[in-house]
């Protein structure tokens, strides 16, 4: 069964005018969204920590950014976008004793929701609209005319309009002009997580990192290496994005057209599959999402000492030199 989409017929944005809207947090999707919705004829409130980088760039902008718990009190809908990790503390502490019948609480991921970790109280809306992009993408597409495809996802409607009025925020932001798909919280968080762990993230860099070694360590030049396993990847995704798989089966020659068919099958295998399925059981039980929180409380060591060791890694120190030679790439390096 095809996907329900909503275009911008669909939004009726007259219900949010005269709404105070609440952004938590002016990061990449805060400012970007804010900016919209503002551009777009609401009324704007932001909210972010005082004297941090994107408190200042809210004010830049023209925002006045109060606290967490002056903009849940003034806001009648609320959407939270700061990391995952803090979102239950910020809503328990600042959110949860202004959160009452008729206020919008919504999220552009579906993390603490799906996982229990903020249970609003009945007479709350619980919604959601992602954006597909990142903020960058989302301010710059909606400044062009366009927009960013979202998905919409209702967990509660106390109000009975609870989606009509993620359709009119959607408006706000430009999604109903790409078009705004409906989803569900679960769906929209699980398959985030898979989509990140074992394909986009985790499944894509393990790929890279252990076709390197193979080369180098058959005899072959890191340099290469490099430039086979990791540099030309970007062609390739570039193909992807644009028209799919089999466009990008078009585009690269025969001899490369053939291997994928005959050799892809031999890397990505059934105890590959296996895998996936399991870190899916994962995700659905509950078990990552624990394991994630309780780290996170425990001061993120273990992903501290990750990220530390990871930084120079032979196929990094590689990239940083070859990428000096290539200045049409802007090369840039992660902050330590």
């Amino acid at each position: 069964m095809a996907a329900k989409i909503y275009y911008q017929k669909d939004a009726r944005p007259k219900l949010l005018k005269g709404q105070t809207i609440g952004i938590v947090g002016y990061g990449s999707q805060g400012h970007a969204q804010a900016l919209n919705l503002r551009d777009s004829g609401y009324r704007v409130l932001v909210s972010d920590v005082e004297g941090t980088y994107n408190w200042r760039l809210a004010k830049k902008h023209g925002f006045n950014p109060v606290g967490a718990a002056e903009l849940a009190d003034r806001a009648d809908y609320i959407q939270m976008l700061i990391p995952d990790v803090i979102q239950g503390k910020v809503y328990q502490k600042d959110l949860a004793p202004c959160m009452g019948p008729g206020k919008v609480l919504g999220f552009s991921h579906g993390f603490n929701i799906r996982y229990g970790i903020i249970k609003p109280p009945k007479g709350v809306d619980v919604v959601m609209i992602a954006p597909k992009g990142p903020g960058h993408l989302v301010r710059s597409e909606y400044q062009k005319g366009g927009g960013v495809p979202c998905l919409l996802a209702v967990e509660r409607n106390a109000s009975g309009r609870a989606k009509d009025l993620a359709l009119a925020y959607a408006w706000g932001i430009g999604g109903t002009r790409a078009g705004v798909i409906q989803t569900t919280f679960t769906e929209e968080t699980e398959t985030d997580l898979f989509g990140e762990q074992a394909v986009l993230c985790g499944g894509a860099s393990e790929l890279v990192k252990a076709g390197f070694q193979t080369l180098v360590q058959a005899g072959y030049q890191p340099e290469i290496a490099y430039f086979e396993c990791l540099h030309e990847l970007k062609l390739i995704v570039d193909l992807f994005y644009r028209g799919g798989i089999s466009y990008m089966r078009y585009s690269v020659s025969d001899t490369a057209e053939y291997g994928d068919y005959t050799r892809g099958p031999r890397i990505i295998t059934d105890a590959t599959r296996k895998e996936m399925k399991k870190i899916l059981a994962e995700i659905r039980n509950g078990s990552f999402a624990k394991e994630w929180m309780a780290e996170a409380g425990r001061g993120s060591a273990k992903l501290l000492a990750k990220r530390k060791a990871e930084r120079d890694i032979a196929i990094e120190q590689v990239g940083r030199r070859l990428r000096k030679m290539m200045t049409w790439l802007d090369p840039v390096e992660p902050p330590k």
